[in-house]
């Protein structure tokens, strides 16, 4: 089935009701439970509602509790998961509008942010040169250039997915590492957060670095690391974090288009065919 077929409402009427109904509840289920703080030695984990949505989406697929519940298997079952992909990119278009508009309006403060809040972005292109060789040596293809153009936040999705398809290799790769960064993302960021004032940097340096795009990320880094700071300087750690992860939410489109997908493509015609090559020879060796 296309995408244009899976999208049509016609005859399809009670997938896209029970779609939305299923999405309902996970929402308001995960809402409240609300936030969850979990201390970990010193330092704290902080567990957004996303995680919770993200993580009782994967048990009710059929792979997992439908196997064991034959009704939820009826409910949530292969034409539902289908639409879910394809309504992803749906979903993500208002993201993409906000993040547009948000450039306009903010266009003073980005340039009077200075140099480290608007280039650190760039630093995302280090994200393709270690791990693509990586992804290509677990035995990924195409796959690779999806999961490694960059830390594949709202905004990469939305321009994998616009150019490949949610469908295509390159969306799945992305949206492999999409679900990874906010299944276990929000935990690491949540525990790094609040070790890091003990690197001896500058908590407002830290509080930039936890701005990388995500706001679940951000929320649970910079939240964990002005519990660890003086009192003073918490509102002025939150307000760094957010301004630098509104700031990448804006250069990250750009980023993604413009630098981080040419050469993530550049550099994968460049090693996978040596990559390949060499699996090859070490297969055919240990075969004699």
């Amino acid at each position: 089935m296309t995408e244009k077929e899976t999208l049509s409402w016609r005859g399809r009427s009670r997938i896209f009701l029970t779609l939305l109904a299923v999405v309902l509840v996970l929402v308001i289920i995960s809402e409240l439970i609300g936030i969850v703080k979990i201390s970990v030695g010193p330092g704290t984990v902080v567990l957004l509602p996303m995680l919770f949505a993200v993580i009782l989406g994967m048990l009710i697929t059929p792979d997992l509790l439908g196997k064991k519940i034959k009704v939820l298997k009826k409910i949530v079952n292969e034409d539902t998961i289908e639409l879910a992909g394809v309504g992803v990119m749906i979903a993500l278009l208002p993201l993409g509008v906000r993040y547009g508009t948000l450039v306009g309006p903010n266009i003073v403060k980005v340039l009077e942010a200075g140099p480290a809040l608007i280039l650190q972005e760039l630093g995302n292109l280090f994200t393709p040169l270690i791990a693509l060789p990586i992804a290509l040596l677990l035995g990924l293809k195409r796959e690779a250039v999806g999961a490694t153009v960059s830390i594949c936040r709202e905004p990469t999705l939305g321009v994998i997915g616009e150019k490949y398809g949610m469908s295509s290799p390159e969306g799945n790769g992305v949206l492999g590492t999409y679900m990874v960064g906010t299944v276990f993302g929000t935990v690491f960021f949540g525990f790094l957060g609040s070790l890091a004032v003990n690197t001896g940097l500058h908590p407002y340096a830290l509080a930039m670095a936890t701005g990388v795009g995500s706001g679940s990320m951000m929320a649970a880094g910079s939240a964990a690391l002005a519990v660890t700071v003086p009192a003073v300087m918490k509102d002025t750690v939150l307000a760094y974090a957010a301004t630098s992860n509104m700031l990448t939410g804006i250069t990250g489109i750009y980023s993604v288009i413009f630098l981080a997908l040419p050469f993530t493509n550049w550099y994968y015609n460049k090693i996978e065919p040596k990559i390949n090559k060499n699996k090859k020879t070490v297969l055919t060796t240990e075969g004699e």
